[in-house]
């Protein structure tokens, strides 16, 4: 089966740390949208103590990790995340380091990271929502 999904960054364009200026989507697939995941557990309580922002970033990947799998994905099929982070001078260090654990060099996706002033649910950190493509069955 011919690859579905092309990541590319052009030579003329600065190489992204941790993403991928380009990512195509060829012939017949499967797209998954996922909501944006907070660092929330099962029972809706932030992770770690008031104002975590690593914890609550990790539990979001963990999240996100849960959902991509009960469709049969996996971090390597997304092709698009948007993050929001609150405070996002002193915590986008954080969230890379946290971002660079659970996406791989060899399949990153297009990103878009945005500071916001706060999110919807109060004490919420970071936000992550994605776009999945898998091949059709």
């Amino acid at each position: 089966m011919p690859e579905i999904v092309r990541r590319l960054n052009p030579p003329t364009m600065e190489s992204p740390p941790g993403y991928t200026h380009v990512v195509e989507v060829r012939g017949p697939a499967r797209i998954v949208y996922f909501a944006g995941q907070l660092g929330v557990d099962k029972t809706g309580k932030l992770a770690g103590a008031s104002g975590d922002f690593k914890a609550q970033t990790v539990q979001a990947f963990e999240n996100l990790k849960a959902a991509l799998e009960a469709v049969g994905a996996g971090f390597e099929h997304l092709v698009k995340i948007n993050t929001y982070l609150v405070d996002i001078e002193r915590n986008i260090a954080v969230f890379r380091d946290v971002r660079d654990r659970y996406l791989a060099k060899a399949t990153l996706p297009a990103s878009t990271a945005v500071g916001v002033p706060a999110l919807a649910r109060p004490g919420a950190l970071f936000e992550i929502e994605a776009v999945a493509v898998l091949a059709t069955a």
